[in-house]
């Protein structure tokens, strides 16, 4: 039996309005596009030679963005064989450089456990109502640069906990979803 397929655009940079398809099963759904264009218009100052760590990448769609906008790499980790195959089918498709862009198909949670890698921005968007968004962001400040910034996507329905150390600097609200910005400093945890 066939998988359901979706598709997704992207909305900016240098493969802008391209489509491509990813693996709906699951409920996977990509971040809408009015979030992505908010979130890479908060990143722009940075995202230009960035190295960017897509955790929980479902569709791709954000590493996909960050690529198509000048990041200097993107390291997509999913644990789904079937959006992995989709991520990577995407990448052949745009004609994306094998060399900045790796799709690892790996639990995120042992990836950041066993990872040896420090990155400019990290787009954390785990599946939606899943407990893993705290988890992920008590392993993740030893993978972080001095001036890293963490994208954050959670339930609107559920107040965001972040743990010590973390500061959001920026949010908004999109249909169901709350979005932000968030950096972490060793010295506020207390």
């Amino acid at each position: 039996m066939k998988r359901p397929l979706g598709r997704l655009r992207i909305i900016g940079g240098q493969w802008r309005s391209r489509v491509v398809d990813f693996d709906a099963d699951d409920g996977v759904r990509p971040t809408p596009d009015r979030v992505r264009q908010t979130l890479f218009d908060w990143l722009a100052p940075q995202i230009h030679g960035a190295s960017v760590l897509d955790l929980f990448a479902g569709s791709g769609a954000l590493g996909l963005e960050a690529l198509s906008r000048g990041a200097a790499s993107v390291t997509f980790i999913e644990s789904g064989a079937a959006q992995v195959r989709g991520i990577r089918a995407a990448l052949m498709r745009l004609g994306a450089d094998d060399s900045n862009a790796q799709v690892l198909a790996r639990d995120a949670l042992a990836f950041l456990a066993a990872v040896d890698a420090q990155y400019d921005i990290v787009l954390l968007d785990p599946p939606y109502d899943s407990p893993l968004l705290g988890r992920a962001l008590a392993a993740l400040p030893r993978l972080l640069k001095p001036h890293s910034q963490v994208y954050l996507e959670w339930p609107k329905t559920r107040p965001l906990v972040l743990p010590p150390g973390w500061t959001l600097r920026r949010d908004k609200q999109a249909g169901l979803v709350h979005f932000g910005l968030a950096t972490y400093a060793e010295g506020a945890a207390s």
